[in-house]
């Protein structure tokens, strides 16, 4: 899929980002469009969760997607923010789970020479579902997650199903 990077602020809500979070520091638009577009995202998950929505509430019984995305970093005011490649995967329906995205994410991983890859559990990701998700790590570096998203998150964008996304 291919989202817009500009996003409402209360996306940030949805996803349960705690109001403290780094990740609530956006760039503002000067002049948007409108409210929906007046933010860059610094993260590709909300834009992720709707397009499944999308998907769900269009009566698709299955979805899985893929996103190169990119996400938008303030720095200071003035310059122009740190651009963020990102890859993200979010899938809902029938023999989709955590294992089904893991091994998706595994694959891709290896594709791209990325070795050393370990699982840890994640318990302080209010997206996700508390002991469904994990950190992917290399080494000492946190490079992804992966998990269930947390049904409060699934309710808020109108997905009535569990649905697994993975950064």
């Amino acid at each position: 899929i291919y989202t817009f990077t500009f996003i409402s602020p209360k996306l940030y809500d949805k996803i349960r980002l705690p109001e403290d979070s780094p990740l609530r520091q956006s760039v503002t638009i000067q002049n948007p469009l409108g409210e929906d577009t007046s933010i860059m995202r610094t993260t590709a998950l909300p834009s992720m969760l709707q397009a499944l929505a999308t998907n769900y509430n269009n009566r698709n019984p299955e979805a899985a997607l893929y996103e190169a995305a990119q996400e938008f970093l303030p720095t200071k005011p003035g310059e122009l923010p740190v651009e963020k490649p990102d890859v993200i995967l979010g899938a809902y329906g029938s023999g989709w789970d955590f294992y089904a995205l893991k091994g998706r994410v595994e694959v891709l991983l290896k594709t791209l020479g990325v070795a050393g890859v370990e699982y840890q559990p994640c318990t302080h990701n209010p997206s996700y579902h508390p002991g469904r998700c994990a950190a992917i790590v290399v080494g000492e570096e946190t490079i992804g997650g992966i998990g269930e998203i947390h049904p409060e998150v699934c309710e808020s964008f109108g997905i009535g199903t569990r649905a697994y996304a993975a950064q």
